[in-house]
């Protein structure tokens, strides 16, 4: 089988090899808009599926598996994207001091004749209560600017996370166990 990779995320990129050793990536333009009020799950299946969807109109996909994904900070009832600037930054970081949130992962899996596999997962993670001092030097530190929620688990942001309930990796970008077995579970039902 043939894999596309539709992200520009390097993180997706080094997850998705743990997976498969060859796949191609591609970078599709979507416009990555939610209706409001949806479910923040659904809000993550929702944009995986427009970034798969653009890749399969926008690329030769056909023989292709096309992965898509997308990540959704979820806290006090807001979804926190990436930050906009230093201030936005902040304000998200100083929302998630000390307090639980969630990181829901959708994965979108669509072949060019069709083929649609949508999932999403979910990860709980606990900050420590954050000083100051501590917020600001990681904003500094620009590892907040490209990452939802303002953070992430695997660079500097590390010091900030108690603890997880959940796939680590799903907090990266990626859930990879399950995608490996949602992989699965499609080639299975493709050549049934």
């Amino acid at each position: 089988m043939r894999y596309i990779l539709a992200s520009a995320s390097p993180r997706r990129r080094e997850l998705f090899e743990r997976i498969e050793a060859e796949f191609e990536v591609l970078v599709p333009k979507a416009e990555e808009i939610v209706p409001a009020g949806i479910a923040h799950d659904e809000a993550a299946k929702l944009l995986a599926q427009i970034k798969g969807k653009a890749a399969l109109e926008q690329f030769d996909c056909s023989g292709a598996m096309v992965v898509s994904a997308d990540t959704i900070v979820s806290a006090g009832g807001e979804m926190l994207g990436k930050p906009k600037d230093e201030q936005d930054a902040y304000r998200m970081l100083k929302m998630l001091s000390g307090c639980t949130h969630t990181v829901y992962t959708g994965v979108a899996l669509l072949t060019a004749d069709g083929q649609e596999r949508v999932f999403c997962e979910a990860t709980n993670v606990t900050f420590y209560e954050l000083e100051e001092t501590l917020i600001w030097k990681y904003i500094q530190s620009k590892d907040p600017f490209d990452k939802a929620g303002a953070y992430g688990i695997q660079g500097e942001g590390c010091v900030l996370v108690k603890g997880i309930e959940g796939d680590y990796f799903n907090v990266m970008g990626l859930p990879v166990a399950r995608l490996y077995r949602e992989l699965n579970e499609q080639l299975k039902e493709a050549k049934a």
